[in-house]
């Protein structure tokens, strides 16, 4: 599975040179310098073009990936600590995670959401399932000679998932990755079910012994910020309600109560209100309460840039298996970040009610959409 890179900006493209510079004829304890010198630049100078003031929190969580950077890429090339980095929504989890990502200087490292990856291991361990370790086999094909791997919103929510990331992790640790997480939860708080909480203790247990966990806090919910929002697509779309014909016709939005489309999703068909080039639209009926998955919203999201989803109903109202899907949905399109419009007849605050682990970070996200009323 190929790297996720962020798009190279121009503080990008001057940073590789600058980093070149560190590396360039130094060795032993000076290469340990350079690489860690070159993290803290990397990150003073991004703080510093985006306008951004660093926290207590996440200044030490700089330092510490400046640590990793200088034993990963010293004389003796050892593999730190991995790293779990957890906080609230917008606290900049994800934006240390990238920064990290674009100064490490090698290739071989990986950047992606944990949905997708997880998506794909359960893809690949199916197409492997008469080898003796298929996990592996999986492995060897989406990691390669990765050494640095990043999970973006990392959470658990099915009991069968929890065992197998048990697996993943054990597997990931063995092969002398380094391994960094983001979650908008302390790891005590993963798969908080009382049921399944239990059995998922020695994750819980890997991680404290494996990684080491540290919380992104500050008083900033960065993704308030409307500078922040100039480059994203998923944030330039809209939020309509109570979603009158007369709003569809001005923003050429599928009537209300269009007859469906049978669009083929993989082997099977899903249900659609307009299907034309890159754009499509559903109800949220035909994806979310209907049994549609991580993998289907993937395949969508590869043939599809401008995304409708139509009558919002009040989320807490919706079993959780719905919610969850609709919340799972969300991340993949801000992940993969489409543009999007969504309808409701409520307002957005009183249409995401509920109080459904994730829901905030739902919230947070589709807060960032131009309301249309």
């Amino acid at each position: 599975m190929p790297s996720q890179a962020p798009k190279r900006s121009p503080l990008t493209q001057r940073w590789s040179a600058l980093r070149r510079w560190f590396a360039r004829g130094r060795s032993g304890s000076n290469g340990h310098d350079a690489s860690a010198q070159s993290i803290r630049e990397y990150f003073r100078h991004k703080a510093h073009g985006q306008g951004y003031t660093l926290s207590h929190s996440q200044q030490r969580v700089i330092d510490c990936m400046a640590q990793q950077a200088s034993l990963l890429f010293g004389a003796s090339a050892q593999t730190p600590a991995s790293l779990y980095l957890h906080g609230a929504v917008g606290r900049g989890k994800s934006w240390l995670l990238d920064g990290f990502f674009q100064a490490l200087p090698t290739a071989q490292k990986q950047r992606v959401h944990f949905h997708e990856f997880f998506a794909r291991l359960h893809q690949g361990m199916f197409n492997h399932r008469k080898h003796d370790d298929a996990l592996a086999v999986t492995l060897d094909e989406l990691l390669h000679d990765c050494r640095v791997l990043c999970f973006d919103e990392f959470h658990v929510h099915d009991i069968g998932d929890a065992m197998l990331i048990t697996r993943l992790f054990q597997a990931l640790f063995h092969r002398g990755i380094l391994l960094l997480v983001t979650s908008n939860y302390p790891p005590e708080g993963l798969l908080p079910n009382p049921l399944y909480h239990a059995r998922f203790k020695p994750v819980i247990d890997l991680i404290n012994a494996r990684m080491q966990v540290m919380e992104v806090g500050g008083p900033h919910d960065y993704r308030s910020q409307a500078s922040n929002h100039a480059h994203q697509l998923f944030t330039q779309g809209h939020y309509v309600w109570p979603a009158t014909a007369t709003q569809r016709q001005a923003l050429k939005l599928p009537p209300e109560g269009a007859p469906a489309i049978a669009l083929p999703v993989g082997s099977r068909h899903v249900q659609a209100r307009l299907c034309e080039g890159r754009r499509v639209a559903f109800t949220f009926n035909d994806v979310c309460e209907q049994p549609t998955a991580v993998m289907d919203y993937l395949e969508l999201c590869r043939r599809f840039d401008h995304w409708i989803i139509d009558d919002l109903p009040e989320l807490g109202e919706c079993s959780i298996a719905v919610q969850q899907r609709f919340i799972n949905l969300i991340d993949v399109l801000y992940d993969q970040d489409k543009h999007l419009t969504l309808l409701g007849r409520l307002p957005l605050c009183a249409a995401l009610s509920g109080n459904v682990i994730d829901l905030a970070r739902t919230r947070s996200r589709l807060g960032q959409l131009q309301v249309v009323h």
